[in-house]
């Protein structure tokens, strides 16, 4: 290095040279995303992050971004401006310091790896390719090691080019074209941006954004969902793609013997097949977050009774090579109807709705249906998921619902265009209970009309119901609807119920009628 170089000039040459690192650790955390399906700080810092914000402020904070969809973006966006703008500080403390191996190499490779590996343990058995977590846990860290050490040696290299002394043929020396070599230096940086710019667009391509938030309504409402339009929320920015030879499902925990499948044999293990609806705990009274399907799987219980839970266990805590985890009793796991699934409508589970295996949990909320299985943990009674975690629940169990699909809210209709009347149609839902009779109301509420049940389901199914609506006068009316679930009760709203477990009331519509 030059000895006749300013602090400004070192300061600004290591900033450069820091920023640039930068980019490039960047661009080598979307390849190993790319190419090996390694989890990097890009997607899981915004995991292990959110748990920390409470259900009010974090749907605060998406509606004030434009969706959950927006907030994803802005959180890996502002993960990758934050680690060049860090970049570019750890640069210039670097030029300020005395410069040597030991001293990149402990400030720069082992110190932020240290951190990272301890600030986001819970998160680094992630594994978009379906690695158990163990071997996903060394995969995510060994990616960590790859990132730093490129991101150290790039600083180092960077800032000797930008402040070696040049000598010319005469062998005379003269101070260094800073501004030459900064400009070759932030070229490179550039080329490392438009890379990993195009492998951003490439990722976006396959990103969760086109179908994350897919909703099921309307007319085209059928008993059974197709696949391709059943219901989607995922907290991923981009959803696991497994590869079954990879994948494993592991029994651990409170267990006399712990147990381990590989996809070959789990699918040999006896299966049944049931009807189960599910819906999301964020699913509004008018929204269509629920869909229905035909699911194969193996009984939960005949894993865990191969494994042996010991005396005293309280929940099962179930685990997604996306390191998504959640909660149920062990009660509800023994019960038969808790399938770990592999099938949905007669094919192999889709990836959205996680191949290889996924946990269908009659009557419970979406989010307990883990997808992309890969462990299953037997507990003690203080286990919390991720949403539990965040301040979800703490009452998951899906309250008797009902809407109206049709006529549309503030619709305008014709009376003489239907001179037969208007077809009210619409689903309930009473999760694992039933439901046994859905009426309507066109007065308010005033009266109440028993309504036809034209898709009876299962006790773990919704209804589809419908109604032949004969108006007598024009004018404004308001149209709602209620169900009365298995057990006999009434769908009613549940004022007392807390406010992030899902909500209870009644779906009613507007509509005015032409003469």
């Amino acid at each position: 290095m030059d000895a006749r170089l300013s602090s400004g000039q070192r300061a600004r040459a290591g900033s450069l040279a820091g920023a640039v690192a930068g980019v490039v650790m960047t661009l080598t955390m979307l390849l190993l995303a790319w190419l090996g399906n390694v989890a990097t700080p890009l997607v899981i810092l915004g995991d292990r992050l959110s748990v920390f914000i409470p259900p009010g402020s974090f749907l605060s904070l998406m509606g004030r971004v434009g969706g959950y969809t927006h907030l994803k973006e802005l959180g890996v966006g502002s993960v990758i401006l934050g680690q060049i703008a860090v970049g570019a500080l750890g640069g210039w403390f670097y030029a300020r310091r005395r410069r040597s191996l030991p001293f990149s190499l402990g400030v720069y490779f082992f110190l932020p790896l240290a951190v990272s590996m301890a600030l986001l343990w819970p998160q680094l058995g992630t594994s978009y390719g379906g690695f158990p977590i163990r071997t996903a846990t060394i995969i995510t860290c060994l990616g960590l090691a790859l990132s730093f050490l490129v991101f150290e040696r790039t600083l180092v290299l960077g800032f000797r080019f930008l402040t070696r002394a040049s000598i010319p043929p005469h062998g005379l020396e003269y101070s260094p074209s800073i501004g030459r070599r900064a400009l070759v230096l932030g070229g490179l940086g550039l080329l490392a941006t438009g890379g990993g710019a195009a492998v951003i667009r490439r990722l976006y391509q396959e990103a969760s954004f086109s179908y994350d938030g897919t909703q099921y309504k309307g007319l085209e409402v059928e008993g059974i969902t197709p696949n391709d339009k059943f219901y989607c929320v995922t907290k991923n920015v981009i959803d696991p793609r497994v590869d079954p030879a990879l994948w494993r499902l592991e029994i651990t925990g409170l267990v006399r013997e712990r147990q381990t499948y590989d996809f070959a044999q789990f699918k040999k293990l006896p299966a049944v097949a049931q009807e189960t609806t599910l819906m999301c705990i964020s699913n509004g009274l008018d929204a269509g977050l629920m869909s229905n399907a035909r699911w194969r799987g193996v009984p939960l219980r005949t894993l865990l009774h191969a494994a042996g839970p010991l005396p005293d266990t309280a929940k099962v805590r179930l685990h997604g090579v996306d390191n998504y985890t959640d909660t149920f009793p062990l009660t509800k796991a023994l019960d038969p109807a808790t399938l770990v699934a592999f099938e949905m409508n007669g094919e192999p589970l889709p990836n959205k709705h996680g191949f290889p295996a996924r946990v269908v949990v009659p009557g419970y909320f979406g989010e307990k249906n883990v997808k992309w299985l890969t462990r299953i943990e037997v507990t003690g009674p203080d286990a919390e998921g991720f949403y539990e975690k965040q301040g979800w629940g703490p009452n998951f169990i899906v309250p008797t619902r009902s809407r109206i699909d049709a006529p549309n809210e503030w619709a305008s209709i014709s009376l003489a265009s239907q001179p037969k009347g208007i077809r009210m149609k619409g689903v309930a839902f009473a999760g694992d209970r039933g439901v046994t009779k859905v009426e309507v109301t066109t007065d308010g509420g005033r009266t109440w009309a028993e309504a036809r049940i034209d898709y009876p389901g299962t006790k773990l199914t919704w209804v589809l119901w419908s109604y032949d609506w004969q108006p007598n006068e024009p004018g404004e009316h308001k149209l709602s609807v209620r169900a009365t679930d298995g057990t006999g009760a009434l769908q009613r709203e549940e004022k007392e119920r807390e406010l992030f477990s899902g909500a209870t009331g009644f779906h009613q519509v507007t509509v005015y009628l032409a003469a």
